[in-house]
């Protein structure tokens, strides 16, 4: 049985990693500060009693003996960066920092969750690990963009300097149950508004395209890469190499829905990248043959299913 600790651990991604984490048969402390996290989310792990919760905010250190840990806080989507950039940029800073401290004090070894963002708007296509990005250091979305970037100069400098056995995923569009409703992303987006009949809101002309994976193939590729051996620490990207349109993902959701909305189309956000694809022949390689398996509306399907569990609660609620 391992000690691990999950920072972010009541986010979307978190959740689904501490559950995981927990049936192999392991300790999960997770941590989280709620700021775009739940409980929610892993209220079905409380009664375990090899999980334990933590409210805190890896801004500031934090202390425990783990083997293991998942660097999984911050606020990923943009409606959420965005609402307070200095925490976003802090969190991913700082708290990179805190964690690469304390994995340094009790050698265990740590993975941080990255991001294709770190690709920006990208020249090259599929975005291989080489690639270097093309991303704007001073614009609306900076504060995550360049926060992850960042955090990756210090995961490799821990490394180089310190020697703590690191990891770096980068995560490419991921969506699942345990997604906020209102966080602003384009699949949350499109499913509440074909829920509640509302017109569907398209960014520029809906032919920029996506590439989206499944939470649980995700999971499956982070826990592989925490695994692999010591001699690759990545950065790997995961994600799902098959890109949809905008529009293709719209009307993929009206048909699951049964929905009568009608797309509605708006400006392009500054900086928003037009095409994201990742490269995943690394992750081929290097941690088993991982590729992503749950199709796209398979994975729609569990989603809108959970989101129409959400909506009703809100519903009934407000009553």
């Amino acid at each position: 049985m391992k000690r691990i600790l999950v920072t972010g651990g009541a986010g979307f991604i978190g959740s689904h990693l501490c559950e995981r984490l927990l049936k192999e048969g392991n300790e999960v402390i997770c941590l989280d500060n709620y700021f775009t996290g739940s409980k929610d989310n892993i209220l079905h792990l409380m009664d375990n009693p090899y999980f334990e919760l933590v409210r805190h905010d890896i801004t500031h250190p934090y202390f425990a003996e783990v083997d293991e840990i998942y660097n999984m806080a911050c606020p990923a989507s943009p409606v959420h960066y965005q609402y307070n950039p200095i925490k976003t940029i802090k969190t991913s800073v700082m708290g990179a920092i805190n964690m690469l401290g304390l994995a340094k004090r009790v050698k265990a070894k740590i993975l941080q969750a990255s991001t294709s963002e770190v690709y920006g708007d990208p020249n090259v296509h599929p975005q291989p690990e080489s690639y270097w990005g093309n991303v704007n250091p001073i614009g609306l979305r900076s504060c995550y963009d360049e926060g992850k970037r960042c955090a990756e100069t210090l995961f490799m400098d821990y490394h180089n300097s310190n020697k703590v056995n690191i990891r770096i995923i980068r995560i490419f569009n991921t969506y699942g149950p345990h997604m906020n409703p209102d966080d602003g992303r384009v699949v949350s987006n499109f499913i509440v508004q074909a829920l509640q009949g509302k017109e569907i809101t398209i960014y520029g002309d809906g032919l920029q395209t996506r590439s989206f994976q499944y939470v649980d193939d995700l999971v499956e590729g982070t826990v592989r890469m925490m695994n692999a051996p010591d001699d690759f620490i990545g950065p790997v990207n995961i994600g799902n190499p098959h890109e949809f349109t905008m529009l293709e993902l719209a009307e993929t959701i009206i048909d699951l829905t049964g929905s009568s909305s009608k797309l509605v189309h708006m400006p392009l956000p500054k900086d928003d990248p037009k095409q994201r694809q990742p490269d995943i022949s690394l992750a081929k390689a290097r941690l088993g043959g991982w590729e992503p398996k749950v199709q796209l509306r398979e994975g729609l399907t569990k989603t809108i299913g959970y989101f129409e569990g959400i909506l009703q609660k809100t519903v009934v609620n407000t009553h």
